[in-house]
């Protein structure tokens, strides 16, 4: 290892890039490696300082790039499915009462990640597919015996 190259760095930013742009990880680093030596070689380990500093720059803004947009993609693929089970998606404070529901998610909704995002929308779509959200059914009050008692008397009598 050449002294002043974290190669940790590196392979970090490429992890977090193809994890987030479903890029071949092999073929992608190449690629970077490539154009940030100017065609010279595809090796990281051949790379200059200069090179190697600014090839983990790009890839680190594009890490971040990709996960904000995989974010917002998982983001709106959620409420739409919430839109779609009745849930009002304009009032923030319903959408998080439904997502703080410890069978849901158990956390607000601003404070899903990515992978909770995904699960909470196979959830909704589950539930969908099982006939929806059924509203809270009110408690009948059943009469006690003495009531029933009372109210055939009351019938014959009569």
């Amino acid at each position: 290892m050449k002294p002043g190259f974290n190669y940790g760095r590196f392979y970090s930013a490429l992890k977090k890039v193809v994890e987030h742009s479903g890029e071949d990880g092999n073929e992608y680093k190449r690629y970077i490696v490539s154009t940030y030596t100017s065609q010279r070689t595809d090796h990281v380990h051949e790379m200059d300082y200069k090179e190697y500093v600014a090839a983990c720059e790009a890839m680190e803004a594009a890490a971040g790039t990709a996960y904000i947009e995989s974010r917002r993609k998982a983001r709106s693929g959620l409420l739409k499915q919430l839109q779609f089970t009745g849930i009002d998606t304009t009032d923030w404070n319903r959408v998080n009462a439904f997502c703080e529901d410890k069978r849901i998610a158990g956390k607000s909704f601003g404070k899903l990640t990515v992978d909770e995002l995904k699960k909470v929308t196979l959830k909704i779509r589950s539930i969908k597919s099982k006939g929806g959200l059924r509203p809270k059914q009110e408690k009948q009050e059943v009469p006690s015996m003495t009531t029933l008692i009372i109210q055939t008397n009351n019938n014959i009598i009569n």
